[in-house]
């Protein structure tokens, strides 16, 4: 049975040159660049952009992780382009949130919302979900996740991630739909990504977001940045970064009863540098309810709606 791989890549800070050289060595030590990209390739880069903070509150992937990736990409002949579809405001907020607007403009690298959904159906979940076109049609795509506490979830690592390729506040009606358990909550969350199959997932865990995350936490220094094709693997290998059990994650639990990824650390390679003899602990968030309750998805969306007519009066 072939081990799955996960590499570990230290990096200190963000410094273009040491973020450009570590996400380089990852894909070096995942097999090349060429094994996941061609040329030519439309690749969405997915990065965990959920609401306009700016890059030292830890609350979005740091845009040297999103600028150098693109860098990489063009060089090697991909046409790039960055996109999500935040909780809170929208794409176009939350990249000036980070200061990356100008920067990708330099390099010819889009800026998209991923709206403008299509149904799917999701395998395990029997359910019909609409998903960005954006995300469907993009030849590849790189999952790019921040690593953070979670308020439900204790931690949310490589997967959730792609959740965000459900357009608006539809994600939060499904936190409704299957918040009741759990397993029928991270089950969807799979089967999402599944669905979009990200060629390879490289997390952004060089600062990295304790206390009451995804958004509200604190930034603590970690200094790692980790990826794999399989993002159990890279889940399981967090946990222990990060002062986790495995265990206590719902959605490594799902995925163990569905037989998807490897939850097994015995069944995992890791490759490049060596994770530290203690963890870093972070501080772990106060769970609060999974489900929303549907005046707390009345209240979301109207905030929505506030924040975008603001927005929209600003420009």
């Amino acid at each position: 049975m072939t081990k799955a791989k996960v590499s570990l890549v230290r990096c200190p800070n963000y410094d273009g040159q040491a973020v450009r050289s570590a996400i380089l060595r990852h894909f070096e030590l995942q097999g090349g660049i060429e094994t996941f990209i061609s040329r030519g390739d439309s690749v969405l880069i997915k990065p965990n952009m959920i609401a306009p903070k700016p890059a030292s509150c830890a609350t979005q992937t740091d845009p040297a992780v999103i600028i150098e990736l693109a860098k990489i990409l063009i060089d090697f002949g991909a046409r790039p382009f960055v996109a999500d579809s935040p909780a809170w405001a929208n794409t176009a907020a939350c990249a000036k949130a980070l200061g990356i607007v100008e920067p990708l403009q330099k390099l010819g690298v889009p800026i998209r919302q991923l709206d403008e959904p299509v149904k799917r159906r999701l395998e395990k979940s029997a359910v019909r979900i609409g998903v960005s076109r954006y995300a469907l049609e993009a030849d590849k795509i790189i999952n790019l996740p921040k690593l953070k506490t979670h308020q439900q979830l204790v931690a949310t690592i490589a997967v959730k991630n792609m959740f965000g390729c459900v357009s608006g506040k539809a994600k939060a009606v499904w936190h409704y739909k299957k918040g009741a358990t759990f397993e029928d909550f991270c089950t969807m969350l799979i089967d999402i990504y599944r669905l979009l199959n990200p060629v390879i997932t490289i997390i952004d865990g060089v600062v990295a977001m304790e206390g009451p995350g995804p958004i509200s936490g604190n930034p603590r220094q970690l200094g790692w940045t980790i990826a794999s094709v399989d993002p159990i693997a890279a889940e399981v290998v967090c946990c222990d970064l990060i002062g986790i059990s495995p265990e206590q994650l719902p959605l490594i639990e799902t995925a163990k009863k569905l037989g998807y990824g490897c939850t097994n650390k015995q069944d995992i390679q890791i490759v490049g540098d060596s994770p530290a003899d203690v963890p870093v602990k972070l501080a772990p968030a106060e769970l609060t309810p999974l489900r929303f309750t549907p005046a707390r998805i009345v209240k979301s969306i109207l905030k929505q709606i506030f924040i975008l007519v603001k927005l929209k009066r600003r420009t």
